[in-house]
């Protein structure tokens, strides 16, 4: 491999000056721009080696998770640690020159142990400084490349989406792991439902009409019976997740765009579509270099950065936390059958379930099943008739090792969308996000170790809405059950019956 820097040996006042490879500099210029980390940003501490060790088995994940612009990292990545060897090894002569130099100038007398030492003794002064202030140049050059190929390295393996479990799917299909509840009868499959969207606004409780002129597409309004509701599924959820012995934690909704990236929230795609809202800075914040905030699309994120830069306690482990929080995503893609209403929208609220666990699959999975555990037991309970779902390598985020999804059933989307849509989710991330992050923890023999970290939806409560409005609607009397478990939180009542003059409004139209 040809050196970016050529071996220089100097021997002499002659200094041969070496030439920066103009195939190193084509090359550069193909890498990703290098973002400046944001000095209250968490330095990452990305295991490259394990990259440069398997760079097939990296580069085929990426495939395999539809990341395909990061999958010719992993190749670029060893080219870049031989360029950054060669040129190591192809300085030391510099280096060792340079030492002499300043050895000599710092001490005259110094003995001439070898004919290195003795070549420079023949040297005027003028001469040995001379030599000297170029070498240094030189070797400032090296070390910048040097930097910049280490930044280079970094950054591409910062990109590289979390190796697959074993146990997920191969390709783009789930796997169907069980149910809960029964499924609907095969005949009902087959006949489309009413939506939550013209149940909710014949009952008055939804409108849609009103947030699209306030903001837009994506967002809604709940009135009555559905804002109390929404409050009820939260307690619920909440009652649930703290009986299994979780810790409540009132999070914030705004966070340094670099936590989010931290934690594997990275479009995946090519043009790098906007999937978060960023907060717009100021000239002078801009000019001060102040972070970029954005909104969280999950509390995830911002649970995640309660650890950053610190290091955890192993005794404590597994810490164990559940947010409730309003979420915001852009929701980049196509506006489908399956956006409309309350199944994809711009600002809900969740129920999350985060978690930090000792690095070992038998301690992460213990927390991964309580998880999915707590999950059956709330769709169990609300009446949902759902599915479990091991989900494929293709649907995976960049953090996440392993993934389960539970999809209820949505009678409006029995036509055209199969009928199914998720509700929950659940993802073991192993240490990707710990490392990224700057969380640490004590190891056998003192050494640091990073814990792994895991996260589940307890309840992202419009979906759950949507979804009891669709199967709890009665068309005889043009009401909606309300499950056993929420009746606590809704004042005891059995029913929706939504705003009476609406309902009525509805019934003269129906000709009732």
């Amino acid at each position: 491999m040809k050196r970016a820097f050529p071996c220089v040996r100097c021997r002499s006042a002659r200094l041969r000056t070496p030439i920066l490879s103009r195939a190193f500099s084509s090359q550069a210029s193909a890498d990703p721009p290098i973002p400046k980390r944001p000095n209250q940003a968490p330095k990452p501490i990305i295991d490259i080696k394990d990259i440069r060790q398997n760079p097939e088995l990296y580069a085929q994940n990426c495939i395999a998770k539809n990341y395909t612009r990061q999958s010719h990292h992993p190749a670029r990545i060893v080219e870049l640690h031989a360029q950054w060897q060669d040129l190591t090894r192809g300085s030391r002569a510099n280096r060792e020159r340079s030492n002499l130099l300043r050895r000599q100038l710092a001490n005259p007398a110094t003995s001439a142990d070898d004919g290195d030492m003795e070549s420079v003794r023949q040297l005027t002064r003028e001469e040995i400084q001379e030599e000297a202030r170029k070498l240094k140049t030189e070797l400032a050059g090296i070390m910048d490349e040097e930097a910049r190929m280490q930044a280079t390295m970094e950054h591409l393996a910062l990109e590289i989406p979390n190796l697959t479990d074993a146990e997920t799917p191969e390709g783009d299909e789930p796997v169907l792991l069980s149910y809960i509840n029964d499924p609907p009868p095969e005949e009902q499959q087959l006949k489309e439902g009413p939506s939550h969207v013209q149940i909710g606004t014949d009952l008055g409780i939804l409108d849609f009409a009103a947030a699209a002129n306030s903001s837009g597409w994506g967002w809604y309004y709940l009135i009555g019976e559905a804002a109390q509701l929404e409050q009820a599924l939260i307690q619920y959820a909440l009652a649930v997740v703290t009986r299994h012995g979780w810790t409540q934690v009132s999070p914030p909704t705004l966070v340094y765009s670099h936590i989010g990236a931290a934690c594997g929230f990275q479009p995946r795609d090519q043009n790098d579509e906007q999937q978060v809202y960023t907060i717009a800075q100021s000239e002078s914040d801009k000019d001060r270099q102040v972070p970029e905030l954005c909104l969280t699309g999950t509390s995830e994120i911002s649970l995640a950065g309660m650890k950053a830069a610190s290091t955890v306690h192993t005794d404590d482990l597994p810490l164990k936390r559940v947010a409730v929080s309003r979420c915001y995503r852009a929701e980049a893609g196509a506006r489908g059958a399956d956006t409309k209403g309350l199944y994809r929208v711009h600002e809900f609220t969740k129920v999350e379930m985060f978690a930090w666990t000792a690095p070992d699959e038998d301690s992460a999975s213990d927390v991964y099943d309580e998880m999915l555990d707590m999950q059956t037991e709330m769709l169990s309970s609300l009446g949902l008739p759902s599915r479990v779902l091991a989900m494929p390598a293709q649907d995976l985020g960049a953090s996440a090792t392993r993934k389960i999804d539970m999809e209820a059933w949505f009678p409006s989307r029995a036509g055209k969308l199969g009928g199914w849509g998720e509700v929950t989710s659940a993802s073991l991330c192993t240490d990707y996000q710990t490392r990224r992050l700057g969380t640490r923890m004590r190891v056998e023999g003192g050494k640091m170790g990073f814990p792994w970290t895991a996260n589940g939806t307890a309840l992202a409560v419009p979906r759950i809405l949507a979804a009891l409005l669709e199967n709890g609607w009665d068309e005889e009397t043009r009401t909606v059950t309300i499950p056993e478990c929420l009746r606590p939180w809704m004042d005891g009542k059995e029913k929706i019956v939504g705003d009476g003059a609406t309902r009525r409004r509805q019934m003269d139209v129906d000709g009732v």
